[in-house]
């Protein structure tokens, strides 16, 4: 919830009427850059000002600057620049601060990947989309699609056990809303309600949702008996994952996230794969197994695939072999014999029950 006004009208009238446009400015997430074109001033007047205003209201940083525009009125979070009546202001420069950051100018379609680093393209272009964890409570939004997440929520998913010294997640949001503004120019990507935040459904193109819907489409091909199509579908999903998810993304919610979504991924794989054994694409199966196998260890039904996969392709050696590497790091690492579905994949190639092999292991 945005945080309620706490500075009074005398500390604002500390200010001077140029001071008080640069703390507007300020609030609005404008660089000195920016703001000196808006206002007409030099740069380094502009950082001078904003020492002055630090120092006049006791404030550590630029980032308390931000939140202290919020608290006394000067800016509305997804709201644009509010007028306070109380609080004169320059009308010209004042003016040029809105149209630098209110224009109404249509924009392409958003599209936000979270299936590898976080990443948002606008019309092709890549959104710078800021700090660390202001990318974390946008992956919170977009990892959470059907309903909203509540700003204690947010400051425990990004921040844990130590939370941040000023209420910045108003300001997040604010910037976020910036950044991936609908392309009508007016309605917001994030709205807000007395639950919390959420990115409002078909504001953006999100792979996940893309990814299962994809996955919902070879399940469908599966059961309409067409398992090639079902492989073929189940490849585009995993085509959607790229490179390390969620990478360098902070707090336990990205952590947590890229677990479950690790986990999702593997499946997938083993499902697809599990339909390569079944249509007897032995060999094409094998590479991306020992890939899998190699990655995850410990992963038994994995192990498993690929033991069928090479027995099947007329390799029992090799599929012996990795029955004893899989026992033998079980028991290394977890103190653990193989499970059943291990032992009697390696029973089955024993003695040579190619049909059992055939069908076994069920799709995960």
């Amino acid at each position: 919830m945005p945080r309620t006004a706490t500075i009074s009208q005398p500390t604002l009238s500390t200010l001077t009427r140029q001071e008080r446009e640069v703390l507007y400015a300020v609030g609005c997430g404008m660089r000195d850059s920016e703001i000196a074109t808006a206002l007409s001033l030099p740069q380094d007047t502009v950082a001078g000002h904003l020492a002055r205003i630090l120092a006049a209201l006791g404030l550590r940083d630029r980032a308390a600057a931000i939140v202290h525009a919020f608290d006394c009125g000067l800016v509305t979070p997804g709201r644009g620049p509010r007028r306070q009546t109380k609080v004169p202001v320059v009308p010209a420069p004042r003016a040029a601060l809105h149209r630098a950051t209110e224009r109404r100018t249509p924009e392409p379609p958003l599209r936000i990947s979270v299936l590898g680093p976080l990443q948002a393209w606008r019309g092709g272009q890549p959104v710078d989309l800021g700090h660390l964890r202001q990318q974390s409570v946008l992956a919170a939004l977009v990892l959470c699609p059907d309903r909203a997440v509540s700003q204690q929520e947010l400051l425990e998913g990004v921040w844990g056990m130590e939370p941040p010294a000023t209420n910045v997640v108003p300001v997040y949001i604010y910037r976020l809303r910036k950044l991936l503004r609908g392309g009508d120019g007016q309605r917001p990507v994030i709205e807000h309600s007395r639950c919390g935040y959420r990115l409002l459904p078909g504001a953006a193109e999100v792979d996940m949702a893309r990814m299962e819907e994809l996955v919902t489409a070879a399940g469908a091909a599966e059961r309409a008996g067409e398992p090639a199509e079902a492989v073929r579908l189940c490849s585009q999903a995993l085509g959607l994952f790229r490179g390390e998810l969620l990478a360098g993304l902070p707090g336990p919610l990205p952590e947590l996230e890229r677990l479950r979504l690790t986990e999702r991924r593997t499946a997938l794989a083993q499902r697809k794969l599990n339909w390569q054994l079944q249509l007897g694409r032995h060999a094409e199966a094998i590479e991306e197994l020992w890939a899998l196998a190699v990655a995850q260890p410990l992963n038994e039904p994995v192990a498993a695939m690929l033991m069928r996969a090479l027995y099947l392709d007329g390799r029992q050696a090799d599929a012996l072999n990795v029955f004893d590497r899989t026992r033998r790091r079980l028991s290394d690492d977890l103190g653990v014999s193989p499970g059943q579905l291990l032992r009697r994949t390696h029973q089955m190639i024993l003695r040579g029950y190619d049909a059992g092999l055939g069908l076994a292991g069920a799709t995960p």
